[in-house]
């Protein structure tokens, strides 16, 4: 069983403790921090306040995939995410992973400083970014989703989401091994909030378990925070106030075998991973 996540510049361990990926979003219109840290100034002062506060690695992304966004431009997400990701790597030794299912925008990130390459599609938008994962031994995401970028969210759902997640992910790992990634680049998403219901979420997320040990020699991510499903059980609640529970659905996600977890609020997720993982040494 492997213990450590190969990336372009170092082997980041995932066993024992919980990593935390911070989203920085350089968009206008993501769902709920858009337009914040649209400018270089505000996202790299960001960048540091998310370090400050424990960040394992740094989430980087140029293009809204919330429901009903339109995609951008190969050149307009360059613009948007290379000067930040030049400069958080000049100043600050953590890992950086650029958010984007385009080959050109990844070549670009990854020449900047980046070292893993989040693909929300699985390689089924592009495939070409395995081979950018593979020129440059960088960390590769891979999501489950369905569908085209404007029907991700509009999908009809499946019967059995268990094993349309499984049988995504073998798809995207056996598409990344043909084109040379290998096993120890790969994490894997298992995208809580695309193409699935509101009760696919939770079953997910409570039979997490099953997949970890499904896929045990790969580090798991979950990205829960702030989803609109928890604003759906806490009574229709705003992204800004959906806080408690983005940490519940955190802990709940390493308690059942999440080794990565995609935040917007680093320190109290932090904190409250630290109970969960001093409680799982008793297990």
């Amino acid at each position: 069983m492997r213990d450590y996540w190969q990336t372009s510049k170092r082997k980041i361990a995932f066993r024992g403790k919980t990593l935390v990926m911070a989203i920085l979003n350089l968009t206008p219109d993501s769902f709920s921090d858009g337009g914040k840290f649209f400018s270089i100034e505000n996202a790299l002062k960001q960048a540091e306040k998310l370090i400050e506060e424990g960040a394992d690695i740094l989430d980087i992304g140029g293009e809204s995939t919330r429901p009903n966004s339109e995609r951008v431009s190969t050149d307009e997400e360059v613009y948007r995410v290379v000067p930040v990701i030049e400069g958080i790597s000049k100043k600050f030794d953590v890992p950086i992973s650029i958010d984007t299912t385009k080959a050109k925008v990844a070549e670009r990130a990854v020449n900047a400083g980046a070292e893993i390459i989040n693909d929300i599609s699985g390689l089924r938008f592009d495939e070409k970014i395995a081979e950018v994962a593979v020129k440059h031994n960088a960390g590769l995401i891979l999501m489950h989703s369905r569908g085209d970028f404007a029907m991700m969210h509009k999908q009809t759902p499946v019967e059995d989401i268990f094993r349309e997640v499984c049988g995504g992910f073998r798809q995207s790992i056996k598409k990344a091994k043909s084109f040379g990634v290998k096993p120890e680049n790969i994490a894997l998403d298992i995208g809580i909030g695309f193409s699935k219901t509101f009760e696919q979420n939770l079953e997910l997320l409570a039979k997490l378990d099953m997949l970890a040990a499904e896929f045990q020699n790969f580090p798991l991510l979950v990205g829960a925070s702030r989803k609109s499903f928890i604003g759906e059980i806490l009574g229709d609640a705003q992204a800004s106030e959906r806080l408690n529970g983005s940490l519940a659905a955190a802990a709940i996600s390493v308690w059942n075998g999440a080794n990565i977890v995609r935040v917007h609020d680093v320190r109290a997720t932090i904190e409250t991973l630290k109970i969960v993982e001093a409680l799982k040494k008793h297990l």
